[in-house]
């Protein structure tokens, strides 16, 4: 485990923590709450209690002023307060003499908080008269820290049991988690077809897991093109190489003219000339699935840019008996010599599957939204559905037999697709009823269609030989 994993602390700990805190701090809250309440209504209850008993004196007093002698009121005070005994009075007249004392019973000490004094007139005596009330509140002490006690032993014990059903919880519900991470180990290169199985996982889990068993597809596709582009490459490579060892062999064999070797020579370079291409090919595509975008600049017109490249291909057109017809202008802001490298290559592909005598049409199509289409249709073979979205895949022939091999070695529509992708597009592929539309559209927010331009050097028409 590294250090990094060391310091951090699993989900079930911190969602367990979270659901102690949170118990503890809601049945301390209630639990608070109830105490606060209780304390409140307790001096509620002592206060009316001494309010009473202020009535009480006071009923006495007017009682004794009605006919009743002063001697008589000690007693008359006294009979009031039997069994009371958690009740204190002491009378006070205006001189400073005490009229009557009764004191809390025993050790008793109120607190204070419910002291209650007033003053009173009592006939026959000097005034004002000064009555004060106490009561004994430790019984409703004693109460209060009981109950205090239990509520604080309530909350804490109810807080332990959350927090341990919690952390049950959190384990059971982490359960499928733990599961989905064993399959997850199991993965491996060769077992990349597998999916995760998210039967048992919650409904939270699920968007997960169908991201994950589309990434594996993703992987499992290109770990598979991988293998196949090794196979590819160890082909096309291969067979230079072996032409280039057996004809060096060839030579070495005996003594050969000036002219022989001359010729062994220039057969090498053509086949040291083809691996250069693989090569380069190769590299362009790894420079360009690095992110390098494409340096673009005006274009004036598209049609142009493509005559020029007919231009190239015009010996070929030739010799095929092909008419190209060159159908709509653009002018875009894009790398000029991507673009004419893409058109060369689609024109070459197209070339190569059309029909004899046939004609060939490279369209550009400028469309809202800043998008430009470049496209070459021809007539010829159709291409299988299955077979269309492997067009530009590296190596990719429809043919398995690998026709025009010597000359094509499987990159260009690749390379079509490297170049879309560095202008911010996309590639074309549609072939039905015997003619085939291959091409790419870039984006461009600059675009803007033109007719194409009615100039002979623009249009390639080249008749059968």
């Amino acid at each position: 485990m590294t250090g990094e994993g060391r310091g951090q602390r699993s989900l079930g700990a911190r969602l367990s923590l979270w659901l102690a805190l949170q118990s503890m701090a809601g049945l301390g809250l209630v639990c608070g709450a109830l105490y606060l309440g209780m304390d409140w209504t307790l001096r509620e209850r002592q206060h009316d209690t001494l309010v009473q008993k202020e009535q009480a004196v006071r009923d006495q007093v007017s009682m004794e002023s009605a006919g009743r002698r002063a001697e008589d009121l000690s007693h008359l005070l006294e009979a009031m307060l039997a069994g009371h005994s958690d009740v204190g009075l002491k009378l006070v007249d205006g001189l400073g003499r005490t009229v009557f004392d009764r004191p809390l019973q025993g050790a008793v000490s109120s607190t204070g908080a419910h002291a209650h004094v007033v003053t009173l007139t009592v006939p026959h005596l000097p005034g004002p008269v000064s009555m004060s009330l106490e009561l004994d509140t430790s019984a409703d002490t004693d109460l209060l820290r009981r109950t205090g006690w239990m509520l604080l032993l309530a909350a804490v014990g109810g807080a332990a049991m959350v927090s341990a059903g919690g952390f049950i919880l959190v384990r059971r519900s982490l359960k499928p988690l733990h599961h989905l991470v064993a399959q997850t180990r199991r993965l491996e290169a060769e077992t990349l077809q597998r999916r995760l199985d998210g039967s048992a996982q919650p409904a939270e889990m699920q968007p997960l897991i169908a991201q994950f068993n589309a990434l594996l597809g993703r992987l499992s596709a290109a770990y598979a093109q991988m293998e196949a582009f090794n196979a590819d490459v160890a082909h096309e490579l291969n067979t230079p190489l072996t032409i280039l060892i057996s004809s060096s062999e060839l030579a070495l064999r005996k003594a050969r003219s000036l002219a022989e070797l001359q010729e062994v020579l220039g057969s090498n370079l053509e086949e040291l000339g083809r691996l250069a291409r693989i090569v380069a090919d190769m590299l362009f595509l790894s420079r360009a699935h690095r992110g390098i975008g494409a340096r673009r600049a005006p274009v004036d017109s598209l049609a142009v840019l493509a005559a020029d490249v007919a231009e190239f291909h015009e010996a070929t057109l030739e010799e095929a008996g092909i008419l190209l017809r060159i159908e709509g202008d653009a002018a875009v802001q894009a790398d000029a010599r991507l673009l004419q490298r893409a058109l060369s290559n689609l024109l070459g592909n197209a070339v190569r599957h059309a029909t004899p005598g046939s004609a060939v049409a490279l369209q550009i199509v400028a469309e809202g939204a800043g998008r430009v289409e470049i496209a070459v249709e021809n007539e010829g073979p159709t291409v299988a559905p299955e077979h269309l979205p492997r067009l530009f895949d590296r190596f990719f022939r429809a043919d398995p037999a690998r026709s025009h091999a010597d000359r094509n070695h499987g990159l260009g529509l690749s390379i079509v697709a490297a170049i879309a992708d560095m202008h911010q597009g996309g590639t074309l592929a549609r072939s039905a009823a015997g003619r085939t539309r291959i091409g790419l559209w870039i984006a461009d927010g600059a675009a803007t269609a033109r007719p194409a331009p009615d100039r002979p050097r623009r249009e390639r028409a080249v008749e059968p030989s």
